[in-house]
């Protein structure tokens, strides 16, 4: 138990310095791939465009900081090819550093075949597998969200540490249209999206609202859903559904994509370093929380109980400056 002390001890010292050196920056790839008609067209241009909105409008993302690949002419710098994602992807991942966070969205069609899972890019597709082999060199939080059919499998693929993986499928036989997507621009605006009423939404609340106008959408028209979205964010690939237990959902719930109080808080040097500690607390929890079913009952309910009371604390003193 005292060396399991130390460790956590360790872990939050050098989180402490690592989070305090700059703020954070917030990224967002957007990959909207081959629509295969005119309809489907028009149904992802508007989802991606929404989505767009909501990042550089209410969340404040950086123009420079939004990249979207999309179908286009051939030749064009922006198209949706597997060259350009692959080039995208090597050019940011440089500068990402552990405490920014990259938000990567699939907007589009997949297949899976049950030998290969794939989302549908204009030319060439690129799997589940290349889409983990290409990401793998990022250092950033990652949020990624595959909106496609047969997107089950990416959960298993994508899946990490210090990752939030949402798919709208999750099983490879959902391989109908989805409607996932088009709920995504809407939760960073919809007041009934943010559940505890903090002003913003985490990741933990735009996957609950996105799933349940889903299963809206679909009650509304008296069809069968053909699609249940899942979310893993312990690493295991293995993802739950919204408004069900399960061990996945406390680092979704603690990621944000808008700028959020700690832009104006971290001018103040005078609490850069609870912002800090809060932030180290955040990743211990998250350490513990993996290791829960490797450790002693009564040693996990110990560190985890001073862990939460630590951060009550620091969060009633964050809240008490801003």
């Amino acid at each position: 138990m005292i060396a399991h002390r130390l460790r956590v001890a360790a872990a939050l010292a050098s989180l402490l310095v690592a989070s305090s050196t700059m703020a954070a920056e917030r990224y967002a790839l957007i990959v909207s791939g081959a629509s295969g008609s005119p309809q489907h067209a028009a149904a992802h241009a508007k989802q991606r465009e929404a989505l767009v909105r909501a990042l550089t409008g209410p969340l404040a993302l950086p123009t420079g900081h939004v990249l979207v690949l999309k179908e286009g002419e051939a030749g064009a710098a922006d198209v949706s090819t597997r060259e350009h994602v692959v080039a995208a992807v090597r050019g940011l991942t440089p500068q990402l550093r552990a405490e920014d966070t990259l938000l990567v969205v699939l907007i589009g069609h997949g297949t899976d075949d049950g030998v290969e899972a794939k989302f549908n890019l204009v030319g060439p597709d690129l799997t589940a597998e290349g889409w983990r082999d290409l990401l793998r060199g990022v250092r950033a939080r990652l949020v990624f969200i595959n909106t496609s059919s047969a997107s089950a499998a990416f959960l298993e693929q994508l899946s990490g540490p210090r990752r939030v993986v949402i798919t709208a499928t999750d099983i490879p036989a959902q391989q109908y249209d989805t409607v996932f997507a088009e709920f995504l621009g809407p939760a960073f605006t919809a007041p009934e999206a943010d559940l505890d009423k903090d002003g913003r939404v985490s990741m933990g609340e735009l996957f609950a609202f996105a799933s349940a106008r889903v299963k809206r959408y679909y009650a509304e028209r008296g069809q069968l859903a053909t699609e249940r979205a899942a979310l893993d964010d312990t690493g295991d690939g293995r993802g739950k559904e919204a408004g069900t237990l399960g061990p996945d959902g406390t680092l979704a719930s603690q990621t944000f994509l808008d700028a959020g109080p700690d832009v104006a808080l971290s001018r103040d040097p005078a609490i850069t370093e609870v912002l800090a500690r809060r932030d180290a607390l955040e990743a211990a929890l998250d350490e513990l929380k993996r290791k829960k079913s490797f450790m002693p009952a009564a040693d996990y309910s110990q560190e985890l109980e001073r862990l939460l009371i630590e951060h009550a604390r620091i969060s009633r003193q964050i809240r008490s400056r801003s």
